[in-house]
């Protein structure tokens, strides 16, 4: 019906949402809030965690406080400061620090009359003007069948994000802590030096391992494992460290002369003109190009963040720069202008929350965290997907 219609059309269209991914962030945004109301934000933002929870439990208020933290702590901290899946990537539940220190963001933006909320009835008033001016192009049975489709993709669209807070963050992270758990019975045995280690053995291994602790406990007699695992372990750490410094080739293998899976494209941003461009030895231009995935212009200066531990490092209005985001990361949105990302596509995380947040985002965008560097001023288009380095 509408051959010219681009994806980001579509994506404003479904737009708007409220989805369980974000609610770690909104009950952080409530803690600020109830910190400031219950006149504990002076306390709250002074020391660090050991120090200023016991220091709230001396006061009523603070008590008050703290009885709203254990309300949004389970689950909505079992967030990972990742993707999730990967066992060294922290976890809220676990690192208390790290959502204390995003309420104290909040709390300071609270105090200088910043909104913190993302503008929710400014993107539904956009997503329903757009779905209504192409609505209004139809005729007959052809409304029906447009109404259906949006109905469908506005309630399929959840599922892209909830699954990622239900599975990737919350399910993982129980696994994570129900590993180490498991793994402190192996260390007190010798079997390896700390929790962790027990990442560092197959699921085959670990049956293996776990037939040796319980025979050897069973029966008295030496387990195996104390001779065989340490040193097996301190092996594949050195594997491992060798693997991250060393310089992988931009693809392995053959590369397909077309990308045409959509998953590929609307998620990972990976397209035929995008795998070509990683494949050139040099950029053909000095502007960088990406996915148009939530629109916009903003000029303002480049922070580029390879890591959860520099979030802190994000000033008001800078733009960010990153290989990907993660949802934990939700808080920093109500700071900065616009991202750029290197991975993702249409529908990625990043895409769907700068939507939310009614900012510029670009992304897929080959080497940006290489070619762009922390205090660059960056013009971002997110309607076209071009990025350029003013200075």
């Amino acid at each position: 019906m509408f051959p010219e219609i681009t994806d980001l059309h579509v994506a404003e269209m479904v737009a708007g949402i409220d989805v369980d991914l974000f609610r770690p962030d909104q009950e952080l945004r409530r803690l600020a809030r109830a910190a400031l109301q219950l006149g504990v934000d002076e306390v709250l933002c002074a020391g660090e965690l050991d120090d200023v929870l016991p220091a709230l439990a001396h006061s009523e208020a603070g008590r008050a406080w703290l009885a709203e933290w254990e309300i949004s702590k389970n689950p909505w901290f079992n967030y990972s400061t990742g993707s999730g899946f990967y066992f060294d990537d922290a976890v809220w539940a676990d690192r208390l620090d790290v959502p204390l220190g995003f309420i104290r963001s909040y709390v300071e933006q609270l105090r200088l009359g910043h909104e913190i909320d993302a503008p929710a009835q400014a993107v539904a008033d956009e997503r329903d003007r757009l779905a209504q001016d192409l609505r209004a192009s139809l005729r007959g049975a052809d409304v029906a069948r447009f109404d259906e489709k949006l109905q469908l993709a506005r309630t399929v669209v959840h599922f892209v994000e909830n699954h990622n807070f239900y599975v990737e963050h919350w399910g993982m992270s129980l696994l994570w802590r129900k590993l180490r758990k498991l793994s402190a019975l192996f260390v007190q045995a010798g079997f390896w030096a700390c929790v962790d280690d027990i990442f560092y053995v197959r699921a085959d291994e670990l049956d293996m391992a776990l037939r040796d602790l319980l025979a050897a406990w069973a029966t008295g007699t030496s387990a195996r494992g104390p001779r065989k695992w340490p040193a097996e372990i301190e092996r594949r750490k050195s594997i491992l460290s060798a693997c991250a410094a060393s310089s992988p080739p931009p693809a392995l293998g053959a590369p397909p002369q077309a990308v045409t899976e959509p998953f590929t494209i609307m998620l990972w941003g990976i397209t035929s003109e995008s795998l070509q461009e990683w494949l050139c030895d040099e950029p053909s231009t000095a502007d960088l190009h990406g996915f148009g995935a939530s629109p916009g212009v903003v000029v303002g200066r480049a922070r580029v963040v390879t890591s959860a531990d520099d979030l802190d490092l994000i000033e008001d209005g800078e733009i960010l720069v990153a290989d990907l985001t993660s949802p934990s990361w939700a808080p920093v949105f109500a700071r900065i202008a616009g991202t750029v990302t290197e991975a993702g596509g249409m529908m990625c995380h990043v895409a769907i929350v700068c939507r939310e947040y009614g900012l510029p985002a670009i992304t897929g965008v080959n080497g940006a965290t290489h070619r762009i560097r922390t205090g660059q001023m960056l013009r971002l288009d997110g309607g076209t997907g071009l990025v350029t380095v003013l200075d």
